[in-house]
């Protein structure tokens, strides 16, 4: 049998090699860690370890970096990266865009940590920037439930509850509820940072620079971007203004 027929025979069998993003869609690519609890057993505090905190924001940040991103939102031990809405990376490719994001961020957590962490990846498509909008304040509102849980969880793990019994004890709590039982162990929900509530953005930021010409003696003004990690997001409608801002942004450098 000849090289070129097993080849042929071979590639008909990648079944989903052409599987792409729809056109003009938005891809938001979200990574999440694998089996993390094990790893924060063994690795972190509970419920918020300031350490494990910077290697996800690290983490999204080689993302953004590598995947040419508009914005990423990073909470608990996930990271959602949006891509412009006319990116060709990767030719649009989905086994290519959430087989290298799970593999950059895997590397940089490893290497982070010193040990070995796993991320899987999916692709969410937006159809609109309305959607993209909806869909980063649903990872937010997220964020704010995964921090109160956590911290009423763990603050009756420390007690000495199981695991069991601190799950019972929060059963079918409210909000107000869970924020009262944290208050009356002297936490208060409130005065939480804000990224552990809301999560963080990484984002590009456009700056101006001053410099000098030395060839015209004359002062000059260089327009360069940088990475921006905001820990103090806004949430409900502020939040959804920023990404908006953002979304619009890339709109228009991609009409450029």
């Amino acid at each position: 049998m000849k090289n070129d027929d097993i080849e042929a025979r071979m590639r008909e069998l990648e079944w989903f090699h052409d599987l792409r993003v729809i056109p003009a869609a938005w891809p938001v690519i979200r990574v999440d860690g694998r089996s993390f609890t094990r790893l924060s057993d063994q690795h972190f505090d509970r419920p918020f370890d300031l350490r494990f905190h910077a290697m996800m924001v690290r983490a999204a940040e080689a993302l953004v970096a590598e995947l040419h991103a508009v914005f990423a939102f990073t909470e608990s031990d996930e990271i959602s990266v949006l891509l412009p809405a006319d990116t060709d990376l990767f030719d649009r490719e989905v086994e290519k865009l959430v087989s290298i994001s799970a593999g950059v961020a895997s590397a940089c957590f490893s290497l982070e940590l010193g040990a070995p962490a796993h991320f899987d990846s999916r692709v969410w498509v937006g159809p609109t920037a309305r959607h993209v909008v909806d869909y980063f304040r649903w990872r937010q509102s997220d964020a704010g439930r995964c921090c109160l849980n956590g911290w009423c969880y763990w603050t009756l793990r420390k007690e000495g509850r199981s695991v069991r019994e601190a799950t019972e004890a929060l059963a079918g709590l409210g909000f107000a509820e869970k924020n009262e039982l944290l208050f009356a162990r002297g936490v208060n929900f409130n005065d939480l940072p804000l990224w552990q509530k809301h999560g963080t953005g990484v984002y590009w930021q456009t700056v101006e620079r001053s410099g000098f010409n030395p060839v015209t003696q004359q002062a000059t003004t260089a327009v360069r971007k940088r990475m921006h990690v905001d820990e103090e997001l806004p949430r409900g409608d502020a939040f959804a203004d920023l990404v908006s801002r953002l979304v619009a942004g890339a709109l228009r450098t991609g009409e450029d």
